[in-house]
């Protein structure tokens, strides 16, 4: 095989992983989290109550807590779930999570918040987010996904990602990007009713 036949094969071949990987993405994405992206009901959902709506089970992964015990995403389920995937690394994040405190403050005991830290061993560490946390002052629960089980199985690809979860384990609404406090409020408000007493 010359040099020329061996580079058009080679980029022929990138190109082709290149397109797997863009529907695999595709795929996933739109399979895990809703496209819906203003935290509003999930399609179908909410506009008449006597239609049963096709529900989307929430996969589920296992984290750690700050002690290193496991805890799986089903462990959980029973309460409406607020999902958040983030690192203390990342700018958006920071941003939100002071909204989202001031939300787990307001109604923490009728929704369980699971903020979930992105940790890769290098640009996250478990010791850098709880470092965040502990100067923040956060007190909300936060796991670690320190194999990287839950970003695997939700094709997380950006952060920060909030998914919010039905007390029956199903996906409600998803959001890729940072929220504010009144959107948090509106959509647990929206879709389960709950609102600060």
């Amino acid at each position: 095989m010359n040099t020329k036949t061996q580079t058009l094969f080679l980029a022929l071949a990138f190109v082709a992983l290149i397109a797997l990987a863009v529907f695999a993405y595709n795929a996933l994405s739109e399979n895990i989290i809703p496209q819906n992206i203003g935290i509003t009901p999930a399609e179908g959902e909410g506009s008449n109550p006597s239609e049963e709506a096709e529900k989307t089970a929430a996969p589920d992964f296992t984290v750690f807590d700050a002690d290193g015990a496991a805890v799986k995403l089903s462990d959980l389920f029973g309460r409406p779930i607020v999902l958040n995937f983030w690192a203390s690394w990342c700018p958006p994040c920071r941003g939100e999570m002071p909204d989202f405190h001031a939300v787990y403050q307001e109604i923490g005991e009728e929704v369980t918040f699971m903020m979930v830290d992105l940790v890769d061993g290098r640009r996250e560490t478990k010791e850098s987010g709880e470092k965040y946390i502990a100067e923040q002052g956060f007190t909300f629960p936060v796991y670690f996904d320190l194999e990287q089980d839950a970003a695997r199985i939700y094709g997380i690809t950006s952060i920060p990602t909030t998914i919010l979860i039905d007390p029956e384990g199903n996906i409600a609404a998803g959001v890729r990007g940072p929220i504010d406090a009144e959107t948090l409020r509106k959509g647990l408000k929206d879709l389960f009713g709950l609102e600060k007493k």
